[in-house]
C-alpha cells in the first residue's frame, strides 16, 4: 500500500464529506450543522488551525485526521490536540491510521511542540490497540458541560 499523506484541498470538499460523515456515524453523532462552518475554518489559512491532513492512495482517500495547536499553562510550548482521525473501513489495520498520526507528531516536532494529545471512546477497540502502540495511555477523565 503506497499511502501519501498531505493536505486537504480546497477542491476536495466531495472527496472529504464521506470521511467527515463516516467518522461522525462511527462516534453515533450528527455534526451536519457544523459541517460547512468546519470546512470553511479548515480551508483558512490560520496557522494554529482546525488543520486537516488527508491519506490518499491512487487518487482515492482513505482517512482525515484533524487537529489543532494550542497553548497550555503547563508550558510555554505548544501542543496539538488531534481531535479528528478517521479512516475508511476498507483501510483500517493497514497502516493508514498510523501515517496519519505519525503526520501529526511531524507537524508537532517541525513547530517544536510539547506533545500531542487526543481522546477517543472507550468503545474504539480497534483504534485503541493502535493508540497503546503510538502513544501513552493518561489516567485524565474527561468532564464536559455544554454552554
Amino acid at each position: 500500500m503506497t499511502v501519501v499523506v498531505r493536505p486537504l484541498k480546497a477542491d476536495e470538499r466531495e472527496a472529504w464529506q464521506p470521511l467527515w460523515k463516516g467518522y461522525q456515524e462511527y462516534y453515533q453523532t450528527n455534526l451536519d450543522d457544523v459541517t460547512n462552518s468546519l470546512w470553511n475554518r479548515l480551508m483558512d489559512d490560520d496557522p494554529d488551525g482546525p488543520i486537516c491532513l488527508v491519506a490518499e492512495e491512487n487518487g482515492e482517500l482513505l482517512g482525515l485526521v484533524q487537529y489543532l495547536f494550542h497553548g497550555s499553562t503547563w508550558s510555554p510550548k505548544q501542543r496539538i490536540y488531534l481531535h479528528d482521525l478517521y479512516t475508511v473501513p476498507a483501510s483500517r489495520g493497514k497502516g493508514v491510521g498510523r501515517k496519519l498520526i505519525e503526520a501529526v507528531y511531524f507537524e508537532a516536532e517541525k513547530r517544536d511542540c510539547e506533545q500531542v494529545y487526543w481522546l477517543t471512546q472507550d468503545f474504539n477497540e480497534d483504534g485503541r490497540r493502535l493508540y497503546d502502540k503510538v502513544a501513552n495511555l493518561t489516567p485524565f477523565i474527561k468532564y464536559s458541560k455544554p454552554i
